[in-house]
């Protein structure tokens, strides 16, 4: 097990230095929890190896940032010709060993229109640089029927993202999962998220077709990451499989770990009637709108 972890921390180590090229790391956040703080440590890390040069291109951010050595606003440029404006200060050839890295953040894809997705990242994509592009997965895309039948947006990146980095809020004991999307539904953000330290799945494809999938706790602050301990098998005995009842109806089938720990907790009656010494026993309990009857129902009329 510490050797597994071991390999999980270095791979992550790479993928946040950017020494684990991808042509597209796709960063999916959620109002619970932004991917500002997962981009700080992304360029943090990348830094360390040597000079960065980064193009920032924004969708919603107001302010340039200071990472930011090229600020693309996109209202101004307008999106026909946002490709070849960004394309205008990519390099033209490989950087030597000295010059700095190229990194393109695009701080939400998700104002790309569906259809252009592909032609987008086909325009600016390149073997010397890396784009870091954000998607918000609780943003709706605006309905087109024209592209009814076409794929999503987020589906389309996943396909050609070979590193996906999902962040998710570290759940106090006093907020569960299902607590938490209660709240999201109704635009009521808890307090404690969007916290510099939060929950990071990285999912990781080989060449070989294989994906590698790690989470961890990171914290910003400190620079540090800790691999998320496996659930252990005894964890598991209620014979419940959440991803088996995944998309199979619209109504949710798992049930937390609160909604199992209730469960739990309640006494049954049948064990009750099973302390007889005598054996078994009906054992009922009149509530007050029960209708008693002393006759008995079932008593020989003759």
């Amino acid at each position: 097990m510490s050797g597994s972890n071991s390999n999980a921390t270095i791979l992550l180590k790479r993928v946040l230095s950017l020494n684990e090229f991808s042509p597209l790391l796709l960063c999916i956040d959620s109002i619970a929890q932004t991917a500002s703080y997962l981009l700080d440590e992304i360029l943090y890390n990348a830094s360390k190896n040597g000079q960065v040069s980064v193009i920032y291109v924004s969708f919603e951010s107001v302010n340039c940032p200071s990472y930011a050595t090229k600020f693309i606003d996109v209202e101004s440029v307008g999106l026909a010709k946002l490709s070849q404006t960004i394309s205008s200060y990519l390099p033209s050839s490989s950087p030597t060993s000295s010059g700095p890295k190229s990194v393109v953040v695009v701080d939400s894809m998700n104002h790309i229109p569906k259809n252009q997705v592909a032609q987008f990242m086909a325009s600016i994509g390149s073997k010397h640089a890396t784009v870091l592009g954000v998607y918000h997965k609780d943003m709706p895309e605006i309905a087109d029927p024209s592209l009814e039948h076409y794929p999503p947006t987020l589906s389309l990146l996943y396909f050609m993202a070979t590193t996906v980095l999902e962040v998710n809020p570290i759940l106090n004991k006093e907020l569960d999962e299902e607590e938490l999307k209660e709240e999201l539904v109704k635009y009521l953000v808890p307090r404690g998220l969007n916290n510099s330290r939060f929950q990071l799945t990285l999912t990781n494809r080989r060449k070989s077709g294989r994906s590698l999938v790690h989470d961890f706790y990171v914290d910003t602050n400190t620079h540090s990451y800790e691999v998320v301990k496996e659930t252990q098998e005894a964890d598991n005995d209620d014979g419940e499989n959440p991803e088996a009842l995944q998309d199979l109806t619209t109504f949710n089938l798992s049930t937390s770990a609160k909604q199992r720990m209730a469960k739990d907790q309640v006494a049954l009656p049948f064990l009750e009637a099973q302390s007889f010494n005598t054996g078994g026993a009906i054992v009922y309990q009149f509530e007050k709108d029960d209708d008693f009857d002393e006759e008995d129902p079932y008593e020989d009329p003759f």
